[in-house]
């Protein structure tokens, strides 16, 4: 039985090596962001109006009745805090209160401090987030947990019996 178990055991071992020398060193493949399959890079080079056309319906109506100044002056301040960080640092945060603004490519790789009614969320803004709102982001409300009884959910529920130990 002894001389079964070392066989066994001398099997194992030489499995166990054959998989190590056959294995190579997989390279990492970067996952590719696209927009309605256009990649970020086009993305930045294209003139806003072909940009325009990607969106949706309420997007485009939005971007064709025009932007107020102030947009543009929130999205150079993003370009601007982009421009002024060191390798490998995320940008400063720049507080908004534009929960209607919507995420354009210029954007991406930022932080935005978006305000949720009472203090400023912090959002790193990603390519998938084109599109959408900043207000999509920083939620508005906390969500509440249907918890245990005795927190007022109803009269008799106030009173806890303590445990009786006779």
């Amino acid at each position: 039985n002894a001389e079964y178990m070392g066989l066994y055991l001398h099997r194992m071992t030489e499995v166990s090596k054959e998989p190590e020398h056959t294995e190579q060193k997989k390279k990492k493949t970067f996952r590719v962001t696209t927009f309605r399959g256009i990649e970020l890079d086009k993305l930045l080079e294209m003139k806003m109006e072909e940009l325009v056309k990607l969106f949706r319906s309420r997007h485009r109506r939005r971007f064709s009745r025009g932007l107020p100044p102030k947009y543009s002056r929130f999205i150079n301040k993003l370009k601007k805090a982009k421009k002024e960080l060191q390798p490998g640092e995320k940008p400063k945060v720049v507080k908004t209160h534009y929960r209607n603004c919507i995420i354009v490519p210029d954007m991406v790789q930022s932080v935005v401090g978006v305000y949720n009614g009472k203090k400023f969320t912090d959002v790193e803004i990603k390519p998938e987030m084109i599109g959408h709102y900043l207000g999509e982001f920083a939620i508005t409300y906390k969500p509440i947990s249907h918890g245990k009884p005795g927190q007022g959910s109803t009269h008799g529920s106030k009173f806890v019996a303590l445990k009786c130990t006779l």
